[in-house]
């Protein structure tokens, strides 16, 4: 097919906190040299912001070293934490509230802010274009151009008006080539390019697999009398029993205001697991459903996060690009947070390639990234809480749990021994006859809610007559072997209502709803077959967050 091509210094994939950072900051350093460097960023949401999901509660230093003045230019980062509570569930009705002596360092948020990110993202973006960055909203990037030597020459963007069996439609626009002698990749948790570029570089040799959990989110208009804006809650065990590895969070935002959500590792055994259903079940605990109850939801979205930690961290450059943000796996598990260290890793990124193109060494592989990482706070973060999560996954949530206070409070996360976690997560599905089939509520309506209501809360969209983004590598496993063996998870680990089990013709068929993806990754991380490969859909499908 020809292609229009675009050449450019360098080329950034992703929209997120990361890719908007490594923007920004180059630039920033751009201008400071005197230079006219050409950077474009690409982004598959219909507009910056609109894939973005996360708690969020952030740490500001690296805003700060970014934007030093960012108070006085309006981002969006406003709501200081102002009380941080800790509640161990042990049923239904019943909580602990464990002291504040007894949280271990990582989890408390002193002097954070709690924000909706996708606001933040917005904001960054704004701030890129009057930098002089080319932003393209719209325009997933489905594949890596190589050079004739193996190195990333750049990216392409999706072809718009493809039908659903191929065809072009009168609408059909190709896809544009993007050029760079450098390629920051930047697509957030399990990025479709990044697990390419995994395998075609063999990037995660040495390492443990990256490691994942499924956060559930959704935010609320509360009553005045229950808001108190800079109030942080987390919770820990029920719904989940002690061998799964989860919990919940409570931010309130601004006044009547207040995000919630829900993460299940991805690491889990048992296949009637409904992370969604846990979720609303969770939400009828007092601690939770006195703010809630009387409220009203207003959004609702999900969202893989990375949880494999230090030991998970893959090999960052290969010859023409380099992994940013959670693309790398750069959230720290024991925080639960990733957004400071996806801008840290950003500024590093900007800084390694503007040293290297000042210097005429922009081609090839830009290892003093990696060690700059090396030798930044990402990392040394990281390895201090390198064992929160085999830790967990050793002594069950409880004892897990007492363990990260030992090794966080007492040892400072110095203790003299590394732990791994080598088994992938797709991998700990136990088959379904070792377990029963979990009887969840039904939705209340008032507190709980279905799948499908909820997805029309996340304005998801996509254009309907368009090849299905979810690829089958074997369209027989799903009833032939996921079912009987695992009684097919993907109808229980969708937070989306995606996959279904039907009866057609007194035959059982696997059907993809394919238009209410959210794209949050999970079927692709965790189909015990490996057998679903998610993909970019055509430009600005999918949700359309406003506040998440």
């Amino acid at each position: 097919m020809n292609r229009e091509s675009m050449e450019f210094d360098v080329v950034i994939v992703g929209g997120g906190p990361a890719g908007l950072a490594t923007a920004c900051r180059l630039a920033q350093l751009s201008q400071q040299h005197n230079k006219d460097w050409q950077i474009a960023l690409v982004e598959k949401g219909s507009e910056i912001g609109a894939h973005i999901m996360s708690g969020a509660v952030i740490e500001t230093d690296a805003l700060t070293e970014l934007f030093p003045d960012w108070k006085s230019q309006g981002a969006p980062v406003k709501t200081q934490v102002t009380d941080d509570e800790f509640h161990y569930l042990r049923g239904l009705e019943k909580d602990t509230k464990v002291p504040g002596f007894l949280i271990p360092k990582p989890m408390r948020n002193h002097g954070n802010y709690i924000i909706s990110l996708g606001s933040l993202c917005r904001w960054l973006g704004e701030q890129a274009e009057n930098l002089g960055v080319n932003i393209f909203p719209g325009f997933p990037a489905t594949e890596v151009l190589y050079n004739e030597d193996g190195s990333v020459k750049g990216i392409v963007t999706g072809d718009m008006g493809i039908d659903a069996n191929g065809n072009e439609k009168g609408s059909h626009e190709p896809g544009y080539e993007l050029l760079a002698p450098q390629t920051v990749f930047a697509e957030g948790c399990r990025g479709s390019l990044g697990k390419n570029l995994m395998a075609q570089f063999d990037l995660q040799k040495g390492a443990d697999p990256q490691h994942y959990g499924i956060g559930l989110k959704e935010v609320w208009q509360v009553d005045d009398s229950v808001s108190q804006p800079g109030k942080v809650v987390h919770t820990l065990g029920w719904p989940l029993d002690n061998h799964t590895e989860g919990g919940g969070f409570l931010y309130h935002l601004d006044q009547n205001t207040v995000a919630l959500g829900f993460v299940v590792a991805l690491n889990y055994s048992n296949p009637y697991l409904s992370p969604f259903e846990t979720f609303q079940l969770w939400k009828q605990n007092p601690v939770i459903k006195n703010i809630i109850k009387g409220g009203k939801r207003i959004s609702y979205g999900a969202r893989a996060l990375n949880k494999g930690g230090y030991q998970s961290l893959p090999k960052l450059t290969f010859p023409g690009g380099m992994l940013v943000g959670c693309e790398a796996g750069f959230l720290n598990p024991a925080k639960i947070k990733g957004t400071h260290t996806a801008l840290k890793s950003g500024l590093i990124a900007a800084e390694s390639l503007a040293e290297a193109m000042i210097n005429g060494e922009a081609t090839g592989e830009l290892t003093t990234y990696a060690d700059n990482i090396k030798q930044s706070s990402i990392y040394k973060e990281l390895h201090k809480s390198r064992n929160f999560e085999p830790g967990l996954n050793k002594f069950g949530t409880f004892f897990g749990a007492a363990f990260t206070f030992i090794d966080q409070n007492i040892f400072m996360g110095k203790l003299p021994f590394t732990w791994n976690s080598k088994t992938p997560d797709h991998a700990c599905l136990k088959p379904a006859d070792q377990f029963e089939p979990i009887e969840y509520p039904r939705p209340d309506n008032e507190i709980s809610f279905d799948r499908l209501s909820s997805v029309f809360l996340s304005s998801t969209n996509h254009v309907e007559d368009q090849p299905c983004h979810l690829k089958l590598k074997d369209p027989t496993i799903p009833i032939q072997v996921n079912l009987p063996k695992w009684a097919e998870p993907a109808q229980r680990y969708c937070p989306a209502a995606v996959y279904e089990v039907i009866e057609e013709n007194n035959q059982q068929v696997f059907r993809i709803n394919a238009q209410n993806c959210v794209h949050c990754k999970t079927c692709d991380i965790k189909d015990p077959s490996q057998n679903i490969d998610w993909q970019t859909p055509e430009g600005g499908g999918g949700p359309n967050y406003s506040n998440m």
